[in-house]
């Protein structure tokens, strides 16, 4: 039996014994973990907002580990590598995995997501059972450390996918719209990306703060925050709004501050049926609408190399460091935003 924190109902979830994975395809491992995490995504589940997922489900997507056991086809890994995984499973040979495109692979899955008893369990848990690991897993240099590895995984990939989406180009000005974790994160690809300026939204004094350590120039949320940005752009608007929020609030003001003929890049998950503006007010502004799940594998080769130069930088979206048995209040910290919390680290 192992530890692991599971889906009971909205808003309950329970740490618990489970029993541990085992090898099920030969192409599987399983992997001791070593650092979990919280992700903004794992509250559409808390709350319910994602249907379907069965009760007991381990919860989390967001994991490094230690291999323990493989399975006999498996040739990139052996027991003892300390690997990091993205938060879906990719095959590396159909045609979406081989365009860069993995989020899309056409035999993925999504860890923590069991519905009428299908589908691959999560990561906060002690072990995690990879499949495809060959094509899944990256290993995790020697210099890095873990808890910074972890957030390739996920989090900083997709904050980086949604500057590259957002067309940044060097000596323009940009905006980020939510100062969570992907938020921050994506302050750091939007100057990685040659972006001069980059301006950041949110009504969170915390965050905000964070983000102006990060090199962002803050703007609390107002009710007037469109016409602040029309100020602080000439009336123009802005080239690119990176929207990581994923409500239909965010999105309405995402299209009231980007200029005609620019880009709205989201990566927040939405949930709502509907958009915030119609087709003919995109039509009538020229605006380009981006948005999907990141392809993590592919950005995961991309930037481990960057991670060591961010070590600073990542340690201030990091706020939170707590063991594995305190998941459930670290749900609640997490969901609350209590005591100034931006991303949590679980360790089992």
């Amino acid at each position: 039996m192992m530890k692991a924190i599971t889906f009971q109902d909205n808003k309950k979830i329970q740490y618990t014994d489970i029993p541990e994975p085992s090898i099920i395809d030969q192409g599987d491992v399983i992997v001791k973990t070593t650092s979990t995490s919280i992700c903004g995504s794992d509250l559409h589940v808390y709350h319910g907002r994602e249907k379907g997922i069965d009760t007991g489900t381990v919860m989390g997507h967001e994991f490094t580990g230690k291999v323990v056991e493989t399975g006999s086809t498996v040739k990139s890994f052996k027991t003892g590598d300390h690997v990091v995984s993205p938060f879906t499973i990719n095959c590396g040979a159909c045609y979406f995995c081989k365009v860069g495109l993995t989020a899309r692979c056409e035999k993925s899955q999504l860890f923590g997501w069991v519905a009428k008893g299908k589908g691959l369990q999560g990561a906060q848990a002690e072990y995690v059972r990879v499949p495809m690991a060959d094509s899944t897993l990256v290993k995790i240099p020697d210099h890095i450390q873990t808890k910074y590895a972890l957030l390739a995984g996920d989090i900083l990939s997709t904050g980086y996918f949604c500057a590259e989406m957002a067309e940044v180009k060097k000596e323009h000005s940009y905006v980020i719209l939510g100062c969570g974790p992907v938020g921050l994160l994506a302050i750091l690809g939007a100057f990685e990306l040659g972006a001069n300026k980059v301006y950041a939204i949110d009504s969170a004094g915390y965050r905000l703060d964070v983000a102006k350590k990060l090199g962002a120039i803050p703007v609390r949320l107002e009710n007037n925050t469109p016409e602040m940005i029309a100020e602080l752009t000439h009336g123009i608007g802005f080239d690119s709004v990176l929207e990581a929020v994923g409500s239909p609030e965010a999105q309405m003001l995402a299209y009231e501050i980007v200029r005609p003929g620019g880009i709205i890049a989201t990566v927040g998950v939405h949930t709502s049926s509907n958009f915030s503006f119609s087709p003919v007010d995109a039509y009538n502004k020229n605006i380009t609408f981006k948005i999907g799940r990141c392809s993590a594998r592919h950005y995961m080769e991309i930037l481990m190399p960057k991670i060591e130069k961010w070590t600073n930088e990542l340690n201030r979206v990091i706020t939170h460091e707590l063991p594995l048995n305190k998941g459930v209040d670290a749900y609640h910290i997490f969901d609350q935003k209590l005591d100034n919390c931006i991303k949590i680290i679980l360790l089992p």
